[in-house]
């Protein structure tokens, strides 16, 4: 089985200090890149996240302070990461809600203006669940009969949850090999952010999907409540939940004129 591919896509898997997509940082990063004509390429980076790392986290994925005292800043690296990304779509194992927003945002901080515009998702993980409700290691040893030795190594995670699409798309007819039939089937719901906050409604309208204004329209809470905006921009948001509510801010200024 390969995958039907009209465009590269990358399958990546973080390794980071937490879960927190605004303040948590990556500590490893792996990339396999899967062309259309088959080959691939692999690259795998230690990176220096400029924090502490948590115990609970090293203990985790293993790597340490001192492991990578001496590694590159994500800054340092982020052109070429995104160099090995930028003409691809993206794969992963729980990538839409928190490997592809955590990746979103290291970018925005190292000045390189990440956009998914022309790139689609697939999360591996959300076929699994719709089809199986497991953990990466219970889907490798059930789609591959193998063990998955090494988790929680970005390397042996991200080769894993390749593997398990491809047997995936084996085991399930009526999955389409197809990366973005397979975005559309792994979308749990339309967000114009990767956080979840900035949400569509049934007219495509973008709205607030988390506090007070949950399910208003970001046009009607712009005009009654204009300090909103300013409030969002000043506190603990990701970058790019900012970012997608000032293009929205400014597309309806622009429209004005």
């Amino acid at each position: 089985m390969q995958l039907q591919l009209s465009k590269p896509i990358c399958f990546f898997d973080l390794e980071t200090t937490g879960t927190n997509v605004a303040k948590d940082r990556i500590v490893e990063i792996s990339i396999l890149k899967v062309f259309p004509n088959g080959n691939k390429e692999s690259r795998t980076w230690l990176v220096n996240p400029e924090m502490p790392i948590p115990a609970e986290s090293e203990a985790i994925h293993g790597i340490s302070d001192e492991k990578v005292a001496n590694e590159p800043t994500f800054k340092q690296l982020s052109k070429e990461i995104y160099a090995m990304i930028r003409d691809s779509d993206l794969g992963g194992f729980n990538s839409d809600r928190f490997d592809i927003p955590l990746l979103a945002e290291e970018m925005l901080r190292a000045d390189v203006d990440f956009d998914m515009k022309s790139m689609v998702s697939v999360d591996v993980q959300t076929i699994f669940h719709k089809m199986e409700k497991r953990t990466l290691e219970a889907a490798y040893k059930f789609y591959c009969d193998k063990n998955l030795d090494d988790a929680h190594s970005a390397e042996a995670d991200t080769l894993a949850t390749y593997e398990v699409l491809l047997a995936q798309l084996e085991r399930y007819p009526e999955l389409e090999n197809d990366i973005k039939k397979l975005s559309e089937f792994t979308t749990r719901r339309q967000n114009l952010d990767f956080a979840g906050f900035i949400g569509l409604n049934e007219n495509q309208e973008p709205i607030f999907a988390f506090g007070k204004h949950n399910g208003k329209t970001v046009e009607e809470v712009m005009e009654k409540e204009p300090g909103y905006f300013g409030w969002i921009l000043n506190a603990d948001f990701p970058l790019y939940t900012k970012k997608v509510l000032t293009q929205i801010k400014l597309s309806k200024l622009n429209n004005k004129f």
